[in-house]
Parts: structure tokens; sequence; C-alpha cells
């Protein structure tokens, strides 16, 4: 069987860690497919869907051992020692010995490796060892570091987990105990047989609760539903939701993925509420099938990561140009071609970046980490660039701006007068509801006196429920006062529910909705919005009581009963928050499905351009090209539809922006999944949490400016390093090249040029723990290759013209100007071009001067401290002999000094004309 898979709606959701780990397999179906290969599932999984499909509800229960109450915690114990965690198991952490040879098999080290072979097989044994060490020193710091990396992010990720409503008996506080002490997880108890578990510890057979933004956590099937839709574009590629059924009218089913009373792994709710039974989990899933036997996962490279590669394969050719035409210039000039092709490889190695992957790798590491306490949890590393680079925000309104803590704040019939009989019907609506609870609902419940008042659950008792979906926007309980009608109580948006209303209640007459009443009342609504309140509608409808099921159809010829209306006040933080985001180069659009009015009077207060609010109706019907103009000019847009929010995100992609979206609901999953960088809280849906790159353990604008500014200090780290070594290699070359082809003799030996190499690299491991100048992080930052290109060739040559100069000292100042003097020579600039190599982090780490207006990170200085005394007292101290070196008189110190001191100087001025022409990142 062949599957031709869809993967736009997945392709962010698939690279997150938590749940969305086991969906990266997804991305390779989509691959498999085009190249036309077979993904054939076992027999006995497709055989026990089947199976699963077709059977009764009871006698599946009874097949699985389970009970209609759900299964006892001692079952459930028992089944989980026979089927194990619901986890796929091919997405197991790696192994230490695979994660080593991991961070070995880069270009550079394996190119080193060749050379310290050459070495040994060319009895160099000194240079073998020094280019071992190299080996050893940039695979184990990165080994390290990514292992500390990796724990730390097990460590934050716990801290995020999925959980499913599972339909437990016997649940007793000695049992939370329990699974509290073997699993370390704290459980949440929903009434008296309902609990809250991470989706690992389900087994087949344990009854589970689905609603809107719920992740399908294991292969179900459906007991019971209402208005089921579940999204399977990650497994069988249709844009469209699938409606589900308890029980559906099927014939024979070839494909399981065509049975529509089964719910897979992978796959998430879009709207409705239903009641499923476990059948398969962890491997045993359809998903764990199709993900058994693949081990590639192809991963979309950011543009960091582009521009990293680009630049390593630049100093590659580069490196595989000048060593042969630096061993070629040294045979032909010095006459010995061994020692010509030691030289050779010894430059090789210099320019070899070997520690890119390790300073880049300890760079993010260190970023995720400092994020983590600042409350972001960063759940792909490489999301911290695209943090940094970030210069549009698009945010939801309600959390974000606001408190994010609704208070009921009025409740009035049609007319604008305050009516308790519209509260109780939104207070029964909100309490019999078993869809996904929102803050409104919340808000309405949190009036217990109605409790008491009501008594919902001793006077009336739930016929039915037409769930709430985006379409509609709106959502309807079936109640039934004991011995009267039913009653169809529908809350949700005033427009949608206007739609629907054909009269309207005033006291205790009915009259009917004509254009000038719903003018009248349209008007107590628009007065509720101007006041910043969030406005409900709430209708009725009697029906026969002897009817038991109801649909969507029914929603027609209500009575408008009034309204209830809301207030989310802004939060006091949100406009120094914004003004903040916009002092570092982040603006910040609004994208909410509100209304308008509500929409502006928040807006207004936090400081934000009101005067044009585009619609969602409006974007509907604009052209690519008419939007891509729009989206530019405006910042808040009102009643958005989740394709238009994901649209506008896409738009803004488009016209070269790096774009973060934060979001939290249903709503919100496509736009997170397009963004550069998907921004969600820990409280939002399952779909938004998997979603996401990013992860905040506080809802709040504040949090993600200090998250940008982190996020803008890793990425300016890195750019030292890839600068600082383009152009010092790009020097070097040009100064052994000027001594190969005028000195006599060698301008530095092999041992000694890799030994000078090693101490360099040494002193480059602190550059992740650098301080940062503010101005660099006050702006975004994006990776720009032509930039480090032109930067190459403007700093380079400066270190080639105090080598150069350090050749003429030596030759014509200390006569080092033979091969019987040559060890002086070498030693001499041995000294000069490691100082320099050292000192040129630090000219490159700020445009402004080094050490008096910008100061490096202790770790930085120390290291650089300890490896410039290194670098004098091997010549001078008692290894000199060692390394064919020689002590070097007090004079020449002097001209050292003279020396460097221009080199500081010439460079500092080159950055003032550099930055002054090009700017400076």
């Amino acid at each position: 069987m062949r599957f031709p898979f869809f993967f736009e709606f997945f392709n962010r959701f698939v690279r997150n860690h938590g749940m969305g780990r086991h969906f990266r397999r997804l991305m390779m179906f989509e691959h498999l497919s085009r190249e036309g290969v077979s993904r054939d599932i076992p027999p006995l999984v497709a055989d026990s869907l089947k199976k699963a499909a077709h059977a009764t509800a009871d006698e599946l229960i009874v097949k699985l051992g389970s009970h209609e109450h759900g299964l006892t915690n001692a079952q459930a114990d028992e089944l989980r020692v026979q089927f194990g965690l619901n986890e796929i198991h091919e997405e197991k952490p790696i192994t230490w010995w695979q994660h080593l040879w991991n961070c070995y098999k880069t270009p550079f080290d394996i190119l080193l490796t060749v050379l310290a072979v050459i070495s040994y097989v060319t009895e160099d044994v000194k240079a073998t060892i020094v280019i071992g060490s190299m080996v050893f020193l940039s695979v184990f710091i990165r080994f390290w570091q990514e292992s500390k990396s990796n724990k730390a992010a097990d460590a934050l990720k716990a801290m995020v987990s999925n959980t499913a409503t599972v339909l437990r008996r016997e649940l007793a506080e000695s049992i939370l105990q329990e699974t509290r002490q073997h699993f370390g997880i704290q459980l949440h108890v929903k009434g008296a047989n309902k609990v809250e578990l991470p989706i690992k510890l389900l087994v087949p057979g344990d009854i589970i609760f689905l609603s809107a933004g719920d992740m399908i956590p294991a292969d179900c099937r459906i007991l019971s539903e209402k208005d089921l839709f579940v999204s399977q574009a990650a497994m069988t590629g249709e844009s469209l939701p699938i409606e589900k059924f308890s029980n559906p009218k099927q014939g024979a089913i070839r494909n399981p993925l065509d049975c529509e009373n089964l719910a897979f792994m992978g796959t998430n709710v879009v709207s409705g509420t239903a009641t499923a039974i476990i059948i398969n989990t962890g491997d045993n899933t359809y998903f764990g099938a199709l993900a058994k036997g693949l081990t590639t996962i192809s991963h979309e490279q950011t543009q960091f990561q582009k521009g990293v590669n680009k630049v390593t394969w630049l100093l590659i050719r580069f490196m595989m140009f000048m060593t042969p035409t630096v061993f070629l210039i040294n045979g032909v000039t010095k006459g010995d071609w061994s020692e010509a092709f030691l030289f050779a490889m010894s430059i090789a190695v210099g320019l070899t970046p070997e520690m890119l992957p390790m300073i880049v790798t300890s760079t993010l590491a260190k970023g995720a980490v400092a994020l983590s306490k600042k409350k972001v949890i960063v759940k792909r590393l490489d999301a911290i660039q695209n943090f940094g680079a970030m210069d549009v925000l698009c945010t939801d309104k309600t959390g974000t701006l606001t408190q994010d803590k609704i208070f009921l704040a009025n409740h009035t019939d049609a007319w604008g007068q305050d009516s308790e009989e519209v509260l109780e019907y939104a207070y029964l609506n909100s309490f019999y509801q078993t869809g996904l609870k929102n803050l409104l609902d919340v808000a309405v419940l949190e009036h217990t006196e109605l409790q008491t008042e009501l008594n919902p659950i001793e006077n009336f008792h739930k016929v039915d429920e037409i769930p709430f979906d985006f379409q509609r926007r709106r959502m309807s309980v079936i109640v039934s006062e004991h011995g009267k009608e039913n009653i169809l109580i529908c809350k949700g948006a005033v427009e949608e529910i206007l739609s629907i209303c054909t009269s309207v209640r005033r006291g205790s007459e009915q009259i009917h909705l004509t254009p000038e009443i719903l003018a009248q009342v349209q008007s107590v609504t628009a007065g509720l919005n101007a006041n910043g309140l969030r406005v409900v509608a709430v209708a009725v409808k009697e029906f026969d009581r002897n009817r038991t099921s109801y649909g969507v159809a029914d929603e027609s010829e209500l009575t408008l009963i009034g309204y209830v209306a809301f207030l989310d006040p802004p939060k006091e933080s949100t406009e120094p928050a914004l003004k903040a985001l916009l002092d570092h180069g982040v603006t910040v659009k609004v994208l909410t499905g509100d209304n308008e009015l509500v929409t502006a009077k928040i807006c207004k207060e936090v400081g934000l351009n009101v005067d044009e609010i585009l619609l969602g109706g409006d974007i509907e019907l604009m052209s690519d090209e008419r939007l891509a103009v729009v989206v530019e000019d405006h910042h808040i847009f009102a009643k958005l539809t989740p394709a238009q929010k994901d649209r506008i995100v896409r738009t803004l992609k488009l016209n070269g922006h790096v774009v973060g979206f934060m979001g939290d609901g249903i709503n919100d999953a496509p736009a997170l999944r397009s963004a550069d960088v998907g921004i969600s809280v820990d409280s939002a849906v399952d779909i938004a949490k998997e979603a996401a790159d990013i992860i905040l353990l506080e809802k709040s604008l504040m949090v993600l400016e200090e998250g940008v500014i982190e996020g803008r200090k890793t990425f300016a780290n890195m750019l030292k390093y890839i600068k600082m070594t383009a152009s010092s290699n790009f020097g070097n070359v040009l100064s052994v090249l000027v001594a190969s082809a005028f000195i006599p003799f060698l301008p530095m030996l092999p041992m000694q040029l890799l030994v000078q190499n090693l101490l360099y690299d040494i002193s480059q491991i602190a550059i992740p723990f650098d301080n940062v100048d503010p101005e660099l992080v006050r702006l975004p930052q994006k990776w720009d290759p032509a930039d480090i290109g032109r930067f190459m060739v403007f700093f380079g040559p400066v270190s080639s013209i105090f080598d150069i100069t350090t050749y003429c000292v030596m030759w014509f100042v200390f006569s080092a100007n033979t091969v019987e003097h040559q060890t002086l020579f070498q030693s001499g600039w041995f000294i000069e071009g490691l100082m320099t190599q050292t000192l040129v982090v630090h000219m490159i780490r700020t445009k402004k001067i080094p050490f008096i207006e910008s100061r490096p990170g202790l770790a930085l200085f120390i290291m650089t401290i300890i490896i410039m005394a290194l670098g004098i007292f091997l010549p001078m101290g008692p290894l000199a002999s060692y390394f064919k070196m020689g002590a070097l008189p007090m004079s020449y110190f002097l001209a050292l000094f003279a020396i460097l001191f221009g080199y500081v100087v010439l460079t500092q001025g080159m950055k003032y004309f550099y930055t002054k022409r090009y700017g400076w990142q």
C-alpha cells in the first residue's frame, strides 16, 4: 500500500521534543511517498485495528479486559508490565558511543585524523600527538557540552508534559502516592473516577476522554462521540478534518485509516468530544508500525545553519587550495620536499576550524540553560538563533496583552438591563458542556451561588450537547428541568448567535427580531464593546421532552435572551514590555479572533496605534500580493480565523521577516507551525504545545523580551568565533605565502605551527561565556554570509602586515636571516603570531575599544592570559629545545610590545572605518 502524505500540516510540529519527537518520523514518510516507496503495516497491527473497528463496544471492552468504568490501577500496572510504556522505542536517546561518534564525524575532525595518520606513517610522532590532542579536545568538549545540554533539555521537557484524561476505578489517595513514588509524577484528579495521566502511562483497555485540542495518545476505538472531528493530515494527507462516529455504517475495510470509528496516535481533535478505549500503545500502534525501520530524518536547515555550512566549506576549499600551493612554493624554494610536505600539513591543520561544532553547540546549550532561568524552555536548540533574529512578533490578545483573568462584569438582557435569567442560562451552558472550557466558562462558573440556587445536578439533567467549533463560534447544551420541555441553550459570538435568532425576549414577552430591533440590540453590544468588554450572547429554544439527539441544524430560530459581558483588563507590565520589544527592533502585531471594538479598547490602553484595524473578512477578499503590502502597514488584526492567522504569518515570512508567533489555543496551531519561532505556554492545549519551538512558563511579554535578548547574545558569540576564524585564517595564509616565497627556511616548523594552533584552539573554549555589548542585542541579528566574506578580506590582511613586520624585525634587527639562526626567527614569529591570534578575539568581539569601553567575560579574559603566558614560556623555558625553539633577547619583547600596540591601533581604526561603511553585527 502507498500513502500520499501531505505534510505541510506538520512542517514545524514534527521537529519538537516530548510527544512531538515521535512525529519527527513523519517527515520521512512524505519523502518515501514521493519516491514511491511502499510502507507495509505488520498484519497483526492492521488486523487488530480492523477487528476493533467491527466489534461492538461491549465486545471490545470484554476482549481488552476492561470495564465500562475503566481499568483498576492494579490492572493498568499489570498491562504496563506486559506492553511497556506508551512510547515509540525507536526514538529512544542514542547511546553514549553513538553520540561520541556523531561528535567525531565532522569534516574537520576526519581531516585532522587523516593528517595525524600521515604524520604517524612519516614517523613524526610529535606532530601525531599534537594533532591527536586537537581532535581529542574538539570531540571531547563537544561530547561533554552536548551531554550536559541533553540532560538539561530532558529536565526542562519534564516541566512540559502532555496528559490524557483517563477513567479509572478504585482511584484512592494511596494509589496517587504510589504512582507519584514510582514515576515521579504528580497526578491531577478529575472527579470521582477521572484522573489526568501522562500519556506514556496509558495502556490498552484504558478508557479516555477526548475534546477539542487534545492529541490522540494511542490507537483508539470511539465508544461515544458528539460532533467529533479529527485531523488526520499527518497520517493520510487529507487537509480537512474527518468526522468520526461510534457506530458508523461501513462495509469491508481494507485500510484501517478508513475506519470511521478509529482514531490514531499522532492525530488531534479539532472539535467535538468523545469517549474512546485504547486498543494499541507504543510500537504496536499504526504510527509505531510505520516508524519502525526509519532511521534517517531529514530536517529543514535554518538560515543560520546554512550560513555556517557555507563558511565551513569556504574555509575547507580555501585550505584545499592553499595547502598544495604552500607545499609547492616551499618545496621549490627550499629544496626539502619532505619538510615542505610536513609544513603544508601543518598549514592544513591551522586552517581547519575544528572547534566550530563545539563552539556552536556550547553557545546554544548555554543559551538554552540561561533562558530556562528566565522561565523560557527551549525545545529545539536551533530555535534560539531564530528567537534572536525575530523582528516581528505576532501574538494573540488574551493573556498576553491582558491579565488572562476574565471577570464577569455584566449580565444583561437584550436591551441592556441587568438580568439574572441570562446568568442562569449561561451557567447551565458552562456547567454541562464537556468540551474545552475556556476562561469565559470559568468566569461564569465562579458564581457559585447559582450552584445552590439552581442546583443543576438535582433539578436538571443533560440531554445532549452540540460542541463548539471555530466555524460556528458557538456551542449548545440541551437540558431538561424535571418534567418539563427540553431547552437548547446556545452561547457564543454575538454575530453568530444573532444570525440564528428570529426573536428576542423582552420581559415576559417574545418579540420578532425585525431589522429595527436588531439595530437596537446591536447598539447595546456595541456600547459594551466600546467599554472594553467582551460580549457573549445567550439564546434558547424549546424542544419536545422526548427527543434525545440534537445537531447543528437544531441551532435555528432561536430566541435571544441577552448577553454576558466579560472584562479582561490589560496587564500593568504590557505597555513597558511592548516599548522594550520595539526598542529592540521587534514589531508586535496583534492577531485575535475577538471583535474589533474590544481589541481597539485594549490595544489603545497599552499604547498601540488603533487607527486602522484589519478584519478577517477583509483579508479573505485580498489577493496574496495585496496582503503582502497590507500586513506591513497594519499592526492589529481582529475577527481572524485560524487559517487567516496562518496566512498573515506566512505572508510576513515571504516579505523577508523572521516571524515569531505566540499562542496557546487550538486556533493558534497552524500559525505556530508556520512561524520561524513558535512560542506557546505551559498551560496551552496539547496541539499548541507540540507545535511550538519554545515554551514559556510565564505568559508575559516581558519574558519574551528577555528571551529575545538571550537569543541575540547566543548568536553574537557564535558570530564572534566565525568572524575571528575566517579573518585569522585568511591573514595567516597571506603571511605564510610571503614567508615561503622570500625566506630561505621555514618561517615556523610544522611542530611549532601545530602547538600554536592547539593553544589557540584552547583559548576559544571560553567564547560561549563572553559578555555581549548592549548595542549588539538592541536590534535583530540576521545571518549574512556576504558580510563574513567582506569581514575576512578587511581584517585578515591586518594581521599579515604585522606578521611581515615581525619577519623584518627578526631578519634585520636580530639578524635571524640564515638557516643557522632560524630557531630565533621561528621563536619570534611563534610568540607574535600567537599573541595577535589571541588578541584578535578581543578586538573582533566588539566595535568599541576592548578592555576599556567593553570588557570581556571573566572566563575568556583568564583563558587569554593563560594562553599568552604559555606562548611566552615555551620558547623561554626548559621545554624550548623539545620544540626546537630558543630564548629571545629582552629587546625582542620591546619590539613585540610595539608591534602588538600597532596591531591594536590599526585594527581599531579598521573597525571604525568598517562600522561607518558597513555597520557592525
